[in-house]
């Protein structure tokens, strides 16, 4: 009997062909196989939301290879990935068969699986099922809502702010929260607070001490809010000792740490940026790789679970396998008497998927070393600590205070903590962005009641409260995570498309929003208020999840979004002006003419104007340089921009020296040619010697790029990016390779460019929705 299995990669086929036997076919579709044709009306709300799909361009050599494999297969079995985008592909592939009329009587399975092993793959083949419906139409509703936000406001902002912008159903509220963050940061307005340490000593051991009481009054942030006052405090406590201080009170505790849950894909996403620098893409893509399986010495092993889930539940055979692991790595002490569990906080986490985890706790990852990749081997080695600590025993810690007194109503208090049993940090720490959360331990010696200590020094130290921070890759999937925004599969790519819409910017790990971005958000925010909220967005979310159950059907939730997002759309086309979205801000009247000084968004970025459009002299232009924000440019600032062009002389030849910044960057002119001035310098300030340095390497670099001149005529064979050619200034054209470019004639090159295409004309390029 003849068997095809279709998975998605070529990678997951390859381990998958290993473990099933000549009885089957493994291919891969290579992904999505049909989308949406990409044009306008590919989605209907007229009827029923009728959606028009198309195979998708480079799928289509792939989607024949499918075809012509199922012509000769008597079963079909769809082994895509195992969540609803997974589901849709089998759906679509199973479509794509049916119209071509390749099923007929045949069979059609679906199979999943969470991890790939030998056992794992044979048994969910063991235990088909059919496809899920509920699955397909949860996804085919988030695809028909991306597409008519996308299809419907990406065209609006091209007319209200600027072509090729886009706006994404969940990419919105990402860069609302990301724009949000920045002005509160703006706006703060740090506040001053000191606080007096006490510098303590005995035996040789060194430790501080904060006050606590001053007075008889226990002290809070502000009590002490100015230098005075905390010179005040020190004359006060300085007068309450005689070089010792007395222990009037130690406290013990001891307290229980549990280990943090396997990783679900948020947590992988979050500890991997934290601890290994990786952001969500590299992770994931990194994480795939390990699923889809590593060749280790002739066998093809998957090394984890499937990485896109937000179940924390471990299956009991594998938890079985990580306490025998722990017994025999860590001792049998530090395994609990009973499996830790962990509950799941997503509503929708199915827990017949499982936590991302290794697939099998005895590899571990020193013994694997080899076989991987630097990258592969830190992504697998922190999923492998993260999930043995899961299953370990709880670290006990003892919490030490003691209180000193330094005069009648003074105290100071010394804090440490002490690891009494590591239990699971003997493994594994989870980490944090803040770093007052993040667990620092301090040693004190050993102090009774009663006993004086000996006293260094009281030291004050001025405080500001500080703005919360920016959103770094981990801190921004937890927040989308926490307000219910986005799915496991979608945190890693809403980062990249703020990324590459060039919407935010990151800068030293953490976002900061661009001009352009704000001026979107401030759009969505004021004129389409509710489709960036932060609950509307998460319950749409939960709708979809009970679309994904069989809870609720697709097309009245289609309904309730489309008709008053479609005539919201329409009325602020009409009533909202281009002007009024790109907010001028006046930065105040420029002293030489007496014109008001503004910045603002234009087609090729922000730009400080000089006058307005109304005046009888056209206005005057400069754009920002690289860091200035519009909401932060001053006006001095401003008019510096219309320093340029700056006359820089001459060359020896008497051609006029200019530097100036244009659509490319900035750059020298000299005469009629131009050489762009290297990133790191400054056309405000760079003088005529460099000028003429940059124009000679110029003249030189132009000098060796000719190969051959035609007297008489335009054509000229250039050494050029890609290797050498013919041009005559309109064409260029290809040379053979059996030709030496030296040795063409002037016949050769003629023929060579009646043979080269015309140049494409120079256009706007239309903006993908």
């Amino acid at each position: 009997m003849s068997n095809l299995l279709i998975v998605e990669s070529p990678a997951k086929a390859k381990t998958i062909t290993k473990y099933l036997g000549k009885d089957f076919k493994v291919l891969a579709s290579y992904g999505h196989v049909r989308d949406l044709v990409p044009k306008e009306g590919a989605v209907d709300p007229e009827h029923g939301f009728e959606m028009d799909y198309a195979v998708i361009d480079k799928s289509k050599k792939h989607v024949d290879a499918l075809t012509r494999e199922a012509k000769k297969a008597d079963a079909i079995y769809l082994a895509t990935d195992l969540d609803r985008e997974g589901e849709a592909i089998s759906w679509h592939i199973c479509e794509i068969l049916r119209e071509r009329g390749v099923l007929e009587d045949k069979p059609v399975h679906r199979v999943v699986f969470s991890e790939i092993t030998p056992r794992a793959i044979k048994a969910a083949v063991e235990q088909p099922r059919g496809l899920s419906m509920d699955l397909v139409n949860a996804q085919q509703a988030r695809r028909a809502l991306d597409y008519l936000v996308g299809f419907n406001l990406s065209p609006l902002l091209w007319k209200k702010v600027k072509r090729g912008l886009s706006a994404g159903r969940v990419q919105s509220p990402a860069l609302r929260m990301i724009v949000e963050r920045e002005e509160e940061i703006e706006r703060f307005e740090p506040r001053e607070y000191w606080s007096i340490t006490a510098q303590l000593a005995k035996e040789k051991v060194d430790f501080d001490a904060r006050l606590t009481y001053l007075e008889g009054e226990k002290l809070k942030q502000f009590s002490i809010g100015s230098e005075e006052a905390a010179n005040k405090a020190l004359a006060t406590l300085k007068a309450g000792h005689d070089g010792k201080l007395p222990v009037i009170e130690v406290g013990r505790k001891q307290r229980k740490r549990r280990a943090a849950p396997p990783f679900i894909t948020s947590t992988l996403q979050q500890e991997a940026s934290r601890k290994l620098r990786f952001s969500a893409s590299r992770t994931m893509r990194i994480a795939q790789q390990l699923y889809e399986g590593i060749e280790m010495g002739g066998d093809t092993q998957g090394l984890i679970t499937y990485m896109r889930t937000d179940s924390v539940h471990l299956a009991g055979e594998a938890i079985n396998e990580l306490r025998s692991v722990i017994s025999e790595d860590f001792g049998a002490k530090n395994v609990p008497e009973k499996p830790n569990f962990y509950k799941t906080k997503s509503k929708n986490a199915q827990e017949a998927h499982e936590a991302i985890r290794p697939t099998a706790a005895a590899r571990r990852p020193d013994r694997i070393k080899k076989f991987l990749s630097a990258d592969q081997f830190k992504l697998y080695d922190l999923i492998w600590k993260r999930t043995v600590a899961s299953q370990m025993k709880y670290a006990t810690l003892e919490t030490l205070t003691v209180d000193f007194s330094c005069g009648e109503g003074n105290q100071f208090r010394a804090t440490g903590s002490t690891v009494i049993d590591p239990g699971f940090l003997l493994v594994y720490e989870e980490d944090s962005d803040d770093p007052k959360d993040r667990n620092g331990e301090s040693r004190l010696p050993n102090l009774k009641k009663g006993e004086a200590v000996e006293l260094r020094d009281i030291l004050p130290k001025q405080h500001f409260t500080e703005p919360p921070p920016r959103y770094t890759e981990a801190s921004l999937v937890k927040a989308l995570e926490e307000h219910g925004i986005g799915r496991p599969s979608t945190y890693a790519s809403i980062i990249s498309t703020l990324l590459n819409r060039e919407y935010v910017e990151l800068e030293q790990r953490r976002f900061t929003p661009t001009d352009v971005g704000r001026v979107v958000s401030h759009f969505l925010s004021d004129h389409f208020t509710q489709y960036v909220d932060y609950d509307f967005t998460a319950k749409l979310e939960d709708e979809l999840d009970a679309v994904s159950r069989g809870e609720e059907d697709w097309v009245p939730l289609m309904e309730e979004f489309w008709d008053p997002f479609q005539a919201l759309v329409t009325d602020k086309e009409q009533s909202v002006s281009r002007a009024e979205v790109l907010k001028a801000r006046e930065l105040g009247t420029d002293p030489e003419s007496g014109k008001p000084v503004t910045v603002r968004l234009g087609r090729y970025g922000p730009f400080v104007q000089i006058g307005s459009k109304d005046d009888d002299e056209k206005p005057r232009f400069a754009g920002l340089k690289p860091g200035q924000k519009m909401d932060t440019i001053t006006l001095e600032e401003g008019l510096a921009l219309f320093d340029l062009p700056r006359a820089l002389g001459t060359t020896e030849e008497g051609e006029e020296i200019e530097a100036n910044i244009g659509r490319y960057g900035p750059y020298v002119r000299y005469g009629k040619k131009f050489v762009s001035i290297p990133k790191d310098e400054d056309p405000y300030t760079i003088e005529r010697e460099r000028a003429l340095e940059l124009i000679a390497e110029k003249k030189e670099a132009d000098k060796n790029r000719v190969i051959r001149a035609f007297e008489g005529t335009d054509i000229q064979v250039l050494r050029g990016r890609y290797g050498p050619y013919v041009t005559d200034g309109k064409k260029n054209g290809r040379i053979p390779k059996d030709k030496d470019p030296e040795a063409l004639t002037l016949e050769e090159c003629e023929e060579i460019l009646a043979a080269a295409p015309a140049r494409k004309k120079r256009g706007r390029r239309k903006a993908s929705a």
